[in-house]
């Protein structure tokens, strides 16, 4: 991709470096905390689609491991425009700079700032949402008559699945303007082929004990459901191993549990082999008043090497559609530890189910691309500019 060299038509904004400088028109700002591996694919093609530039604000220590906070490197090596955001205050300028607005619901004061800043100066703003449930910590209570006026001010609004698509469209009263952009992963990397020797040199690399293993991948936290897992965990047939990828605060926990094997974080390339050396993955991830897990994209990792989920009532994936009980995978009620173990060795001992929900899964995760993605969020930018047009 060539490299953004500069707008001719306004003055270079404070602190954008060369590589987000264009000839081309005036850019859509993307607002986001961090340049994570998943979303790089996509901010490739908004730049070059679209003239995207991102803006990465930092932040979400609670909801981002600490392995993966340099931002600056990120940034740095980025293959697209993006730079660093200076924070509120130049949030709210944006609408001076740049021709639409895009902004997550995250970041504190960052999206109204962001939202204010679109709207002093007539921009398009869109919303990024991620929510399907109202969090109900106190912080979340006392901003939620202005969080609520951006949700149904907003002129677009991109959802992460259906299951936001229908949260949204409660507080707005209708879903005319909210467009879902799927989540996706890299399928030319989670779903390659997985030779049996790369599958024995893993096992063998983490000193792993021969039997069925059960894969659990992300964050090691309590609204992960880690506590209910490893409270499951003792139920489930014995010749089994719990292997866990990841990092946080119950790390601890984790690594003195009988039969688990905590890895910590491994490199991205690594995954696909995990997932192929396992016989199922799991998301047992729970509900608190701060979180509820937005999508959950170890589902999708998963099925891409054909390897059944068992994930919760509280999984954004289970919700917006993708993992289904019985069809794609097995879900159980958040926070039930015995739930969790009975569908665990439901599929430890059934290969024919465990093959049948693999290839399903499979079959329903190749609708989830980046190009999807693409085009839904073309279509909020289309709708953002007419509503805003038409002011």
């Amino acid at each position: 991709m060539e490299p953004y060299l500069g707008h001719p038509q306004r003055d270079e904004v404070p602190g954008r470096d060369r590589r987000s400088l264009s000839l081309c028109p005036v850019p859509t700002a993307l607002l986001t905390t961090f340049l994570t591996p998943y979303r790089v694919p996509l901010f490739e093609r908004l730049a070059e689609r679209d003239a995207v530039e991102v803006l990465c604000y930092g932040g979400g220590a609670r909801y981002v491991p600490g392995w993966f906070s340099d931002l600056d490197a990120q940034l740095e090596a980025a293959t697209f425009p993006a730079r660093r955001l200076g924070g509120p205050r130049e949030a709210l300028r944006l609408g001076r700079d740049y021709e639409c607005v895009i902004a997550p619901f995250a970041g504190g004061a960052i999206l109204p700032a962001a939202y204010a800043g679109a709207r002093r100066y007539g921009r398009p703003f869109i919303l990024w949402a991620s929510v399907w449930a109202q969090p109900r910590s106190l912080a979340h209570a006392a901003t939620l008559p202005l969080i609520r006026h951006i949700y149904r001010k907003s002129d677009s609004v991109i959802a992460y699945g259906e299951h936001v698509r229908r949260f949204v469209a409660r507080i707005r009263g209708t879903d005319e303007e909210v467009f879902v952009a799927p989540q996706a992963v890299e399928p030319e990397l989670f779903g390659r082929a997985i030779g049996e020797d790369e599958v024995l040199a893993f096992r063998a690399e983490h000193d792993l004990p021969e039997g069925p293993l059960v894969l659990y991948v992300g964050r090691v936290v309590a609204e992960k459901g880690i506590g209910v897992l490893l409270d499951a965990w003792p139920q489930v047939a014995p010749e089994a191993t719990l292997v866990l990828i990841g990092d946080g605060p119950l790390a601890g926990r984790a690594a003195a549990a009988s039969r688990a094997r905590l890895l910590g974080p491994l490199a991205r390339a690594q995954l696909p082999v995990a997932y192929a050396a396992s016989e199922l993955t799991v998301l047992p991830s729970i509900a608190t008043p701060r979180f509820r897990e937005p999508w959950g994209l170890v589902c999708n990792e998963a099925m891409y090497q054909r390897r059944p989920v068992v994930a919760t009532t509280s999984v954004g994936a289970v919700a917006g559609g993708l993992v289904r009980d019985g069809d794609t995978g097995l879900v159980v009620p958040a926070g039930d530890p015995a739930a969790l173990a009975k569908a665990i060795d439901r599929l430890l001992i059934a290969p024919d189910l465990r093959s049948r929900l693999g290839e399903a899964g499979r079959r329903a995760v190749a609708a989830y691309t980046y190009e999807a993605m693409v085009e839904a969020i073309d279509r909020a930018l289309d709708r953002a500019r007419s509503a805003r047009a038409a002011r």
